[in-house]
């Protein structure tokens, strides 16, 4: 008789199930623009038939999207389980745009589809096939949970179906695929009760494990020790609020923006800072402009930015999360814009020494053994407001282009989930000698998102006429 089949979740993939609300998905989403190219059918739509083919061929490689959630009972933790049920038609969804389709209207489209909950009894991720874009193009909208992937690292379906051979138009067959036996409940229960049975020697040998790593680290034993501490204070002191800082609804507003990857690494060199903290530097400009029209008093501001931070070793590609999070203070209240960059590069770089998102992972590692119903309490009593203003996220990509199916992809936008409080969040990615802005928002609480978009744009300007360099179409970027 097979062996049943289920794998835990961590208690970082549990976390995100626990804070999610339904005006709140935390799924990762994106959305993908192509050319036409070979997947043009001879309607002049697009080759869905191809598309799903390419998905079953590989679906084998990613055995997490054929998987479902299931329930420890009276521990209520998740497991993932083979859905003997999967349906691939339901999850590859096939769209059109009323031809010719406008990237405004994709963005709308793709804020709406953004916006709804994944259904928690399927595996948890959807593709949204849209053809009828104007320019002889196609989309996909993309959407996984954030309890299966970061979001920053690790396999899933766009990284494996694309290639950067425009001629590989490969149709492997899709091996057989049947799936494992999923366990009982009480199999579950009696498996979870033997686990926490095992808990005091796993302690004992935690303690040993970490006895070794302090003698190995005493020097640094008190700077870690603070760094816990100044991130633990961050997390409970609440930034101040801002009109970006409301209870959000239901619905989302999507927005995008490109940036030349040279003139970007053209300023960072100018300024002598990472990618990363001009991208903080122009964010922290363009949120002070956005505030000033607003009328907001930034005397005083205390403005927080949440940047994840990938800490997935090289070698590491499971799907799940491996992530941690930096808070960084953004001096929107500090005029001079050169003095902005200066005190993001001091912050990153304290945040650096202080190995804050290597303590943030012993922290969920510590989680790991704590009771879900206690986790889940103290997840909901701590996500009343977020510990910060808002979410920037900023993933190097490819720099070659890639092809789907021979379908060369022109653009990808990334949309970051955002919290109850936090109306506003950022997503970059890096792909082909561009830098990809992607703004996800509350359709309410950030009704000129087009605005701030547009700020972003300035802000960057702003700091490159700062750092002494000038494009001749430096307000085209």
């Amino acid at each position: 008789m097979a062996k049943p089949f289920y794998e835990r979740l961590t208690a970082m993939d549990t976390s995100f199930l626990i804070l999610e609300k339904p005006w709140s998905p935390l799924h990762v989403s994106a959305t993908l623009i192509y050319e036409a190219g070979p997947l043009r059918s001879e309607g002049r739509g697009i080759d869905i038939d191809a598309y799903k083919e390419a998905t079953r061929s590989v679906l084998h490689e990613i055995p997490r999207y054929r998987q479902k959630l299931d329930w420890i009972p009276v521990a209520g933790h998740p497991v993932w389980v083979d859905d003997a049920e999967f349906n691939l038609d339901y999850h590859i969804r096939h769209t059109s745009l009323p031809h010719p389709g406008t990237d405004e209207q994709l963005k709308q489209m793709s804020a709406r589809i953004m916006a709804q909950p994944l259904d928690m009894s399927k595996p948890l991720w959807e593709a949204w096939v849209v053809e009828g874009l104007e320019g002889d193009r196609f989309a996909v909208i993309s959407k996984i949970h954030h309890c299966m992937v970061d979001g920053m690292a690790g396999q899933d379906l766009a990284q494996i179906l694309h290639s950067t051979d425009p001629e590989d138009r490969r149709r492997d067959a899709a091996p057989e695929w049947r799936p494992r036996l999923a366990p009982t409940p009480a199999q579950l229960l009696k498996d979870e009760a033997l686990r926490y049975a095992g808990l005091p020697k796993k302690a004992t040998e935690g303690a040993r494990a970490l006895t070794r790593e302090l003698i190995e680290m005493r020097d640094e034993f008190s700077t870690r020790v603070q760094s816990i501490r100044d991130m633990m204070s961050s997390m409970r002191d609440e930034p101040s609020k801002t009109a970006l800082n409301e209870p959000i609804g239901p619905h989302r507003r999507f927005d995008w923006r490109d940036m030349p990857l040279e003139r970007v690494k053209t300023v960072r060199r100018a300024l002598g800072c990472t990618i990363n903290d001009l991208v903080l530097a122009t964010v922290t400009g363009a949120v002070r402009d956005f505030l000033t029209q607003r009328g907001e008093k930034l005397d005083g501001l205390d403005f927080r930015i949440a940047a994840p931070v990938s800490i997935r070793s090289d070698d590491d590609a499971a799907m799940g999360n491996r992530v941690s999070q930096w808070f960084v203070k953004s001096p929107v209240d500090e005029p001079d814009v050169m003095k902005r960059v200066e005190k993001i590069r001091a912050a990153t770089e304290e945040l650096k020494a202080s190995n804050q998102a290597m303590d943030a992972d012993l922290i969920m590692n510590i989680a790991e053994w704590t009771p879900t119903s206690l986790l889940s309490l103290a997840s909901r009593s701590a996500s009343g407001s977020a510990p910060y203003n808002m979410m920037v996220t900023n993933v190097p990509g490819p720099q070659e282009p890639l092809y789907l199916l021979g379908a060369r992809l022109e653009s990808l936008y990334s949309q970051v989930p955002i919290a109850d409080s936090t109306a506003l969040g950022v997503a970059l990615v890096s792909y082909a000698g561009k830098l990809c802005w992607g703004f996800n928002a509350d359709l309410e609480r950030v009704p000129d998102l087009d605005l701030f978009a547009d700020a972003i744009e300035a802000a960057f300007n702003e700091i490159a006429t700062a750092a002494g360099v000038e494009f001749e179409d430096q307000g085209e970027l």
